[in-house]
């Protein structure tokens, strides 16, 4: 008698799309394709919502908290009608509410496991409700060995830690048009740009790159500099615009759903986070044949190549970032070079489907 495909369900909170969700979305397409059920539970009305009806069967619910009982039987009903072999939560909200779930669901047999995705290199809060949450996770799912060791740190058996790199959907990255990007944000034409793709967030470290921003020009007076996404710095990132005279070199355009597209006519990608998990606008940028200028930050190192794919500096070291940029800048072929090495690096070790096959292995590993 044939055993039935592993049935897993996916927890992901988050109202907007970021690199983690971009993820989630690969992870369920993917083993959809390969004939497993994968059912999604995510905020009503968010992005993963939308892309959902694209033909993966969702459930929605609008979670308040970590804390939100309402939010935690909904998910137990959830539970009770799929009866998955996994549950995978994919932020921290979702393994609070999965975990309350669970204990909502004594008679669901048998007991999906837990899985907790990981993809930030900071280490897990220590107050009671964490530890309790934490405590309920049957498998960790790291995105880097940075994270994996952090993990560690704070208490977890390495047997209950597997690494699954995140992947990029390199046919979907050659698929998309090339975008012209002097032409949409009305740059002089062949001015170099070099872009930085993330979350307006803290660890993101975008102050760094608009302060390197500043020394290139002195060197590359044609330089321009995109920062692709949204965020809570928004209003301090172009106040430092402003303050260093940079309003003609730097600009912010804001989220944009055809970031694929403009990476095409970069010339360079930076990446300048103070923490980062892995990175996976990185990991598209060097899909598409860009080097990398990135910071020895998190899992940064794993996957950018230093001196092979790109160039790699100090997180929070102004200078060197600039220095970087203005040597890749004035060497074309050299970043034309790292460029096909990363695309190659990315192929190889960096693609949706080893990171769906990873994580599979990672759920049969637990069985």
């Amino acid at each position: 008698m044939t055993a039935a495909p592993l049935r897993s369900l996916h927890v992901d909170t988050a109202q907007t799309w970021r690199g983690g969700q971009n993820q989630v979305w690969q992870l369920v397409t993917g083993l959809q394709e390969r004939g497993l059920p994968a059912v999604l539970v995510g905020y009503e009305g968010g992005e993963l919502h939308r892309r959902a009806k694209e033909g993966v069967r969702f459930f929605g619910f609008t979670p308040r908290s970590e804390f939100d009982i309402h939010a935690g039987w909904v998910l137990a009903r959830v539970l009770g009608d799929v009866k998955p072999d996994v549950v995978h939560a994919h932020d921290p909200m979702g393994v609070a509410l999965a975990a309350m779930a669970l204990q909502m669901s004594p008679r669901l047999e048998p007991r999906p496991r837990l899985v907790a995705a990981r993809r930030v290199d900071f280490h897990l809060k220590s107050h009671a409700f964490s530890k309790w949450k934490y405590r309920q996770i049957d498998l960790f799912i790291a995105a880097s060995e940075v994270i994996a060791g952090i993990l560690v740190t704070d208490g977890i058996p390495r047997d209950r830690i597997a690494v699954v790199h995140d992947g990029v959907n390199v046919g979907l990255v050659d698929k998309q048009p090339a975008i012209d990007a002097h032409g949409v944000f009305w740059l002089p034409k062949g001015a170099p740009i070099v872009g930085n793709v993330a979350a307006l967030a803290a660890h993101k470290g975008q102050k760094h790159f608009i302060a390197a921003a500043a020394r290139v020009v002195r060197e590359v007076p044609d330089a321009r500099f995109l920062i692709l996404g949204e965020g809570e710095l928004r209003d301090a990132l172009e106040r430092q615009v402003k303050e260093l005279g940079l309003g003609r070199h730097v600009f912010l355009p804001g989220f944009r759903d055809d970031v694929l597209g403009l990476m095409k006519s970069f010339d360079l990608f930076a990446m300048s986070s103070v923490t980062e998990g892995l990175g996976s606008a990185m990991l598209e940028a060097m899909a598409s044949r860009l080097a990398i200028v990135g910071s020895r930050a998190g899992g940064i190192p794993e996957a950018v190549a230093d001196g092979v794919t790109g160039l790699l500096v100090n997180p929070g070291d102004d200078a060197a970032l600039a220095n970087a940029i203005v040597a890749l800048l004035k060497d074309p072929q050299r970043r034309a070079n790292m460029g096909e090495a990363g695309r190659q690096r990315v192929v190889a070790e960096f693609s949706i489907e080893r990171m769906v096959e990873g994580t599979l292995a990672a759920y049969q590993a637990q069985g």
